[in-house]
């Protein structure tokens, strides 16, 4: 008897879920998924560190930080845009504070070379720099991050300046 009150139970139980997941937004529902398993990736992680299985965390802590997205950016895209933020703040070119952004108007040919990632001892093409240019804006546009609206007018700046160079 106890066995068909805890089946009901927990058909009734399982109903009420699927019906409160079919009302969800397939939006929220991915956000929440993504979540959970971020979470239950990085628990698995530091219960195989604590039980001594160091090279089984690895895989499970590159899944996770593979998943985490930070402003429709993932943790991938982040780590390129933090390369091409140092170059930029290496060459002076970019500073976090807003009341340099006038300084924008005489890049070199090397540091444009450097922020399109483009080598300089090759010979480059306008389809090479177009290339490099979309690759790089697909991630910067500030269309993606309103935050990154001046990164993106300093790889404008880049493309323009390999553009006359090449002509």
């Amino acid at each position: 008897m106890n066995i068909i009150i805890y089946t009901v139970i927990i058909l009734t139980l399982f109903y009420l879920l699927l019906r409160f997941i079919t009302n969800i937004s397939s939006k929220k529902l991915s956000k929440g998924l993504r979540i959970l398993i971020i979470i239950g990736l990085i628990v698995l992680a530091v219960l195989f560190a604590i039980a001594g299985r160091y090279i089984l965390t690895l895989p499970l802590t590159l899944a996770s930080l593979a998943l985490l997205k930070l402003k429709g950016l993932s943790i991938f895209q982040l780590i390129s845009l933090f390369r091409l933020i140092q170059t930029l703040r290496r060459s002076g070119r970019f500073s976090f504070n807003q009341s340099q952004s006038n300084n924008t108007s005489n890049m070199s040919v090397g540091e444009a070379f450097k922020i399109l990632n483009l080598d300089e001892k090759k010979k480059i093409t306008k389809e090479d720099i177009n290339k490099a240019y979309t690759k790089i804006q697909k991630k910067i546009h500030p269309d993606v991050s309103p935050e990154t609206a001046r990164l993106s007018t300093l790889v404008n700046e880049a493309r323009d300046v390999l553009l006359r160079e090449i002509i």
